[in-house]
């Protein structure tokens, strides 16, 4: 097979382990004669890769009993509509850090009273808003920790008056979480847990069932804690997925091996944006993301993007280009991009530099 190194945003670049073992449940699931796709959710084999993968989602991020780990469909952006089903009821205060930031403000505004409490849109989301107060008055508080179109992040937990909530689709499991500092962090798993398919959310228990609203049964997180993520057929494959991803995690040293992992990647290439005459990274150097890593040929080599891009694509780099409403260079080094991969990225623009400056 081909060898390229995997930059893209997402579906990214997963463990060899968990897409071997994949291909192998594709063959034949835990000895029953059948692909892991065609088995019954209601077997005992099934019902062992969910209690494991859910066991292994509390194991990693410590996950305290008040909260439960949720399997479901429809994505992050299916999410933005639960959260204000579930948890608006007054008015709620969102940080608006993006594009997805907007996007869950905009959902929870058909659903009543939202506002943006602070916005970064005057720089185009190139830094984390700072000083604002987060009033108390609020029903909840709404954060999106990594942004991977602008290449920013919040990388603490931080103390909130009123109920956090916090869309951690790009940077889940990339780091140590205080879950017991947030009543809902919901996600995409196709960053840093698994394949596009499954979404996460680990909700605190008794802040569900607040709002006198009717919330439609598919839309009530209630719904789910009671089934047990199997109140309809759960997306098996991408959970099965995910369960030897978090598998991979765990044998690896788990979020705390892996953050040292990751802020050593993202060390590397950004010292290499900030010494090559050619780039420039575009994220607020305080608020830099370790996870997506954006960047744009420096001024007056402003002609050289497109050459730029066809040498990397020579030398293997596969999706490095920046989203269509930004421009320029993205590397998203999630957990399982390794730092060979970084490292070959580093060369090519080293070899480039060399070429052109």
């Amino acid at each position: 097979m081909k060898k390229v190194h995997n930059f893209n945003a997402g579906p990214c670049v997963l463990p060899d382990q968990a897409i071997q073992k994949s291909i192998e449940a594709l063959k034949d699931f835990a000895g029953t004669g059948m692909a892991v796709i065609e088995v019954s959710h209601r077997s005992k084999e099934w019902g062992e890769v969910m209690d494991e993968c859910r066991s292994l989602w509390k194991e990693l991020l410590n996950i305290p009993d008040t909260h439960e780990v949720l399997f479901l469909g429809g994505g992050a952006s299916l999410q933005f509509l639960y959260v204000a089903m579930n948890f608006l009821e007054k008015k709620a205060a969102y940080l608006e850090t993006g594009v997805w930031a907007k996007k869950a403000l905009k959902e929870a505004k058909g659903i009543g009273d939202a506002y943006a409490l602070a916005s970064s849109a005057d720089k185009t989301y190139s830094y984390i808003p700072k000083g604002y107060v987060i009033p108390e008055d609020i029903d909840y508080f709404h954060i999106t920790t990594n942004n991977t179109i602008y290449g920013t992040e919040i990388r603490y937990d931080m103390d909130c008056p009123v109920p956090l909530i916090a869309d951690m689709s790009s940077d889940i499991m990339s780091r140590p979480v205080d879950v017991s500092k947030y009543v809902l962090i919901y996600g995409g798993a196709q960053k840093n847990v698994g394949p596009a398919g499954v979404t996460f959310a680990i909700v605190r228990k008794d802040a569900l069932g607040k709002v006198s609203r009717y919330i439609p049964t598919m839309l009530d997180y209630r719904t789910h804690v009671d089934g047990a993520s199997m109140f309809n057929t759960p997306p098996v494959f991408s959970i099965f997925v995910m369960n030897e991803t978090l598998k991979w995690l765990k044998g690896i040293g788990g979020v705390e091996a892996i953050n040292k992992i990751n802020v050593g990647k993202a060390e590397l290439l950004y010292n290499e944006i900030d010494r090559n005459p050619l780039f420039v990274g575009t994220a607020a150097k305080e608020d830099r993301s370790i996870m997506n890593v954006c960047f744009v040929m420096a001024p007056g080599y402003e002609a050289l993007q497109d050459e730029f891009m066809a040498y990397a694509k020579e030398h293997g780099m596969v999706g490095i280009k920046g989203h269509r409403s930004v421009g320029g260079f993205r590397a998203s080094i999630y957990n399982a991009c390794p730092v060979e991969s970084v490292e070959a990225l580093v060369s090519c623009m080293q070899e480039f530099a060399a070429k052109k400056a």
